[in-house]
């Protein structure tokens, strides 16, 4: 019966019927998930496409990645889609039909939710891990459930406070960066700080991870640098792309991951060597992180996953934030002549202790405000693991529950969200009170460090630099100890910070969103030491 009706059924009807039977399922699809959504909750704003699984929108956010527009590009979508109260939000969704329907929120009720109160129905979600798995594998950064508390059970003893109260750690590292910042290799005075600090970072990351360091700050080009640095750009370029991502070449991106896994293989061989009597009778504190690890699995690739995931974490975010403190520091030098003095008071010329970089607060100001603009980790994915909600941003006024479906995306942003106007104090008026007159106020898209030490904090989840929840970066003090101990002797050894060629305060700077943050634009500085 089959045979005869495909047999009577022309090449020309057999296309037709294919058609319909795609539009068919591509309809019944696309009302089956917005009855889902209506039964668990309501809609937020929708983005308006126009082309199948919105190839349209797709090329627009890849097109302003490429220009470093990704956080103009972003804010506009939360401004102009159109909503039921006529206004702009902090949660908006794309519907990426048939593939996925995907939230974008900026709002900290909704952040709050995904990485606390709701952390059971929200993870990273089989798509996310198939997306990255080439890159992080199995780490603690691309999984849930058991093999993420394992990850994380593995990690947590390499940050222990015990472990860098020694601030020794950098200081071999520091003093080979700081002579590189008198002048660059022509001796013209003037170096970009950006990628000396990822050199910098990457060899005290490896350093104390491996127990060797890459010496990139001897040599720039370490295959492992270039290929880490290919992998990290090419993986944001996949990811943005979506359901578009077959269209794209992958051949130097296995290539390179490939570069990676062999630098990071011979570590792993070296340290498997080892019996397990030899690697207890190497505990204590000098302990690298990868001989700590071997203890607890003897396998090569878990142990090759989570390697990558500390030393992006370790290398990419302190980076950045180091070359975003050092290009505000260049613009403000009233701030550079308050931390010296901070600095002259605490420890003078001598290295500072972990005690003194507790201690120093116009230091940890400088910090917190350069991690409020510049959160390294601007962009953060998660994924409903069961049919569940976001408190609010959906129905006619904005303030309803979002309907949330298993496998829905939501992509919330850290600087979207510290960098909203609305939720800081407004300004003072003509009406203002006199207690509200006398208060300093600072513009929320601008950098004081002052707005830390004038009795201003933020709210609850209006600042969440390391994430939170459990979740919550376990490398914080670290990461803290080390950008605190990096400024401390850098400002220790020169006096002033002049930028070159940067935007006048206020303004930023071109900013690249791979994985991570980072300049998007070479930041030019002349460092002179006091007297000359």
């Amino acid at each position: 019966m089959i045979e005869e009706i495909i047999q009577k059924v022309s090449l020309g009807g057999g296309i037709v019927w294919s058609i319909v039977a795609l539009v068919v399922l591509y309809v019944g699809y696309d009302l089956y998930t917005d009855y889902k959504v209506s039964r668990l909750g309501a809609f937020a704003p929708r983005i308006k496409t126009y082309l199948p699984v919105s190839a349209d929108f797709i090329v627009k956010a890849v097109e302003a990645a490429k220009k470093h527009k990704d956080l103009e590009f972003w804010n506009s979508m939360l401004l102009t889609t159109p909503s039921p109260w006529n206004g702009p939000s902090a949660t908006i969704e794309l519907k990426v039909r048939p593939y996925a329907r995907n939230i974008f929120t900026a709002d900290p009720e909704n952040i709050k939710a995904v990485l606390t109160s709701q952390f059971n129905d929200y993870g990273k979600g089989w798509r996310f891990h198939k997306e990255w798995k080439d890159f992080l594998g199995d780490s603690i950064f691309a999984t849930d459930g058991e093999l993420w508390s394992r990850s994380r059970h593995l990690i947590r003893p390499m940050f222990a406070k015990e472990r860098f109260v020694d601030t020794e750690i950098f200081e071999k590292h520091i003093e080979k960066l700081i002579p590189l910042l008198a002048a660059n290799a022509d001796g013209g005075g003037i170096v970009d700080v950006a990628p000396l600090f990822f050199r910098f970072t990457l060899d005290a990351a490896t350093d104390y991870l491996l127990g060797k360091s890459v010496d990139s700050l001897d040599d720039p080009k370490t295959v492992f640098a270039e290929s880490f640095q290919y992998v990290l750009h090419r993986q944001s370029v996949l990811f943005r792309a979506g359901p578009l991502r077959k269209f794209l070449s992958e051949r130097e991106f296995k290539i390179n991951i490939r570069k990676m896994n062999e630098f990071l293989q011979q570590f792993i061989d070296q340290v498997l060597a080892l019996t397990p009597e030899e690697l207890d009778s190497r505990l204590s504190k000098q302990d690298t992180f990868l001989h700590a690890l071997a203890r607890f699995t003897r396998d090569p690739v878990v142990l090759r996953d989570q390697l990558v995931a500390i030393l992006l974490a370790g290398r990419d975010t302190t980076a950045a934030t180091l070359a975003f403190a050092m290009f505000e520091l260049s613009r403000h030098p009233e701030t550079v002549k308050k931390a010296r003095a901070e600095i002259a008071a605490t420890c003078g010329t001598n290295k500072p202790t972990y005690a003194d970089l507790k201690a120093m607060k116009y230091i940890n100001a400088i910090i917190n405000e350069v991690m409020r603009l510049y959160p390294v980790v601007p962009f953060n994915v998660r994924h409903a693991v069961v049919d569940t909600t976001l408190p609010r941003g959906g129905g006619p006024d904005g303030k309803s529950p979002i309907g949330v479906p298993k496998d829905t995306r939501i992509l919330y942003s850290t600087m979207s969200m510290q960098r909203r106007r609305d939720l800081y104090d407004p300004p003072p008026t003509a009406t203002s009170s006199p207690e509200e007159k006398a208060k300093p106020w600072y513009d929320p898209l601008e950098f004081h460090a002052e707005r830390w030490t004038s009795g201003w904090q933020p709210k609850p989840w209006h600042f969440i630099p390391f994430n939170g929840g459990p979740r919550i970066c376990l490398g914080q003090q670290f990461a803290t100890i080390e950008m605190g101990y990096t400024i401390t002797r850098i400002l220790q050894h020169y006096s002033e910070v002049t930028g070159i060629g940067c935007p006048p305060p206020g303004t930023d700077p071109a900013l690249r969103i791979d994985v991570t943050l980072s300049p998007g634009q070479e930041f030019n500085c002349v460092f002179r030491r006091e007297g000359a």
